[in-house]
């Protein structure tokens, strides 16, 4: 047996051509996982608001409080009003004027749903201007 120590120089011809094809493998594999972990982070989630922190806003002289109680009955101020004379009663606490902010405060056990029955009768009466009421971060219910 004889080894050749001679090495012909086709024998050891460097490439200097990267192969590309594992590359491009790893990237469309990442592609397609960002293509379905992307709509799947922006998934609606049922969440129990909290309080707000917002600076509270000054009150005007004579606000106008609608509260939805727990039994889904409607007071203005401190008077009980019915449904369907909701529209008259806003229009005497107002003086008419459509374009006072009406304050509503919802008991937490009514449904949002509720609520939204609500501010769609004062939006059919014509007051657009709606604040929602809500506690203060860090404050307990009936804490001044």
């Amino acid at each position: 047996m004889a080894f050749s120590s001679r090495h012909r120089e086709d024998d050891l011809a460097e490439n200097h051509e990267i192969n590309v094809t594992p590359f491009i493998d790893v990237m469309l594999v990442l592609l397609v996982v960002f293509m379905i972990a992307a709509p799947l982070a922006t998934v609606d989630i049922a969440v129990d608001l909290p309080g707000s922190n917002a600076k509270p806003q000054p009150r005007p002289e004579k606000p106008i409080f609608l509260t939805v109680k727990s039994d889904l009955s409607l007071a203005l101020g401190e008077q009980i009003v019915d449904r369907g004379a909701l529209a008259a009663a806003l229009d005497r606490a107002s003086g008419n004027d459509k374009e006072q902010r009406v304050f509503v405060r919802a008991d937490r056990s009514i449904d949002y749903g509720d609520l939204m029955d609500a501010m769609n009768a004062l939006r059919a009466a014509g007051y657009l201007k709606i604040v929602l009421v809500g506690l203060e971060a860090g404050r307990e219910p009936g804490q001044k």
